[in-house]
């Protein structure tokens, strides 16, 4: 089978973006998206990756000029999405832990004008003891990035057209101007001058963003199937599903050097970022965390299967539509809308998820994903919601039951442990009294005990399929 090569006959694009990460993510979201804009824009565009830490795939990608494939599955408006495409839009990829010459010369480059980045949750972090000297390279990405920034205002004499827009993607509220805070502590603790500062104030933007899509990566379990299909070598596959959203809070600047909005591609440009991370972690993550214990007690394994059956499928949908929809608002859009989108995404058939696997750690995604859902309605409504409730009942009946062996805090489990035995009252009350687990005791919102209470006696006196029946 040949190895991916580029076309030397085909035009070459500057360097427009700097990418700290090289992983599954960006190469299928922001890669992506670059790409198609080369394709419909004239966006004439290429992107040069920093691999953020020593280990990585940037000598797999140079060993495959920076090409490779990116397969898109899903399903969009009730029809099955199944493509591939060739993302020739990585120019060059550079480890600077290897090679730090080629990480400054990335400041010179004349046409540059965007970061990106995604370095994990906790990429974006402050670290006081990170002081390099000389050009050594700092430890952390934030330290990094001030590097690279202080490189650029040097070499182009604090020239404010050469400055840059950041637009940080990692899963943090308002990354941009957290990632901001650690650049300009960096500046104070390594005492540079006042007029780089000016400069990174002035010239340079630190967007927040929201991205949504899910990357499962590598397809291994598949890939004798998938080099068929593409018909190369190419060891950097990377497949995701068929949704994507991008929301960016950012200037007028930002829209004009990034217009992806413009070309068919689901990315907003937004004056406040907050409702649609609201929209995101209530609807897609709530109801994935609201789902877990509903299907497992009745003995379903999967998302799709859940989001299928007619029982469970239509007590999620009235989680998601009656419930979570209720206490979200969007000046201009219908969170109908995504909520739509986010049943197609559960529906999937080309991804496999576990609820096992996603009941990890289901307590602390409750108290953040599902719990503010459930006391914003009860405020809103004057009435305690049918089926969160439910849900939450039969998160309590899992983990004090014995049909599978759940992982979360060993304190929360030891706690659920004790108090197993306990009769059905004792059990709701002890832990919505429990403070350590949501942040305040439950017992106290009215109505809330009685409501799950009838829930977790129902579960314990009927057929889980019975109950669900009469939610």
């Amino acid at each position: 089978m040949d190895k991916l090569a580029r076309n030397p006959e085909k035009k070459q694009h500057p360097v427009k973006v700097i990418q700290f990460g090289e992983g599954n993510f960006l190469r299928a979201f922001v890669d992506w998206i670059i790409d198609i804009l080369n394709e419909k824009a004239d966006y004439n565009g290429s992107v040069a990756i920093v691999q953020p830490l020593p280990s990585g795939l940037v000598s797999m990608l140079n060993d495959q000029d920076g090409l490779y494939h990116h397969i898109r599955q899903g399903l969009e408006n009730g029809k099955t999405v199944d493509d591939s495409r060739l993302i020739e839009c990585v120019s060059k990829a550079i480890n600077p832990f290897e090679n730090l010459d080629a990480y400054y010369s990335l400041a010179e480059e004349p046409e540059a004008q965007i970061i990106f980045s995604n370095t994990t949750e906790a990429g974006i972090v402050f670290n006081d003891s990170d002081t390099p000297a000389g050009k050594e390279l700092a430890t952390t990405f934030p330290g990094k990035l001030t590097q690279l920034l202080l490189h650029r205002y040097k070499h182009y004499n604090g020239d404010t057209s050469k400055g840059l827009a950041i637009i940080p993607c990692e899963l943090i509220e308002q990354n941009g101007t957290k990632l901001k805070e650690c650049v300009n502590q960096y500046i104070a603790l390594w005492k540079l001058e006042a007029g780089f500062q000016k400069w990174v104030d002035e010239a340079c933007s630190f967007a927040n963003t929201l991205v949504d899509r899910i990357v499962p990566g590598y397809p291994k379990d598949e890939i004798d199937a998938v080099l068929e299909r593409i018909g190369v070598e190419d060891k950097l596959v990377v497949k995701s599903e068929s949704f994507h959203l991008f929301v960016i809070q950012a200037d007028q600047s930002v829209q004009d050097i990034f217009p992806a909005h413009k070309h068919g591609l689901n990315v907003k440009y937004v004056d406040d970022i907050t409702p649609y991370r609201t929209q995101k972690v209530r609807i897609l993550n709530g109801a994935h965390t609201s789902m877990v214990p509903i299907g497992l007690l009745n003995d379903i394994e999967t998302v799709s299967e859940t989001i299928n059956d007619e029982q469970t499928g239509k007590v999620v949908r009235g989680i998601i539509f009656d419930e979570i929809v209720e206490t979200i608002q969007i000046p201009g859009e219908d969170p109908k809308d995504f909520a739509n989108e986010v049943i197609a995404r559960f529906q999937n058939p080309f991804i496999r998820h576990e609820l096992l696997t996603i009941s990890l750690n289901s307590i602390s995604k409750f108290k953040v994903r599902v719990l503010p859902t459930l006391l914003d309605y009860i405020e809103i409504k004057n009435k305690v919601p049918t089926r969160l409730t439910f849900s939450l009942a039969c998160l309590i009946h899992l983990y004090t039951g014995e049909k599978y062996t759940l992982k979360d805090n060993q304190e929360y489990l030891d706690f659920f442990k004790f108090i197993k035995s306990d009769n059905a009252e004792n059990i709701v009350s002890k832990t919505l009294a429990n403070a350590e687990l949501w942040d305040q005791d439950l017992t106290k919102v009215s109505g809330l005990q009685d409501a799950v209470l009838a829930h977790y006696e129902s579960i314990e006196s009927k057929k889980m399929n019975d109950v669900i029946l009469s939610i």
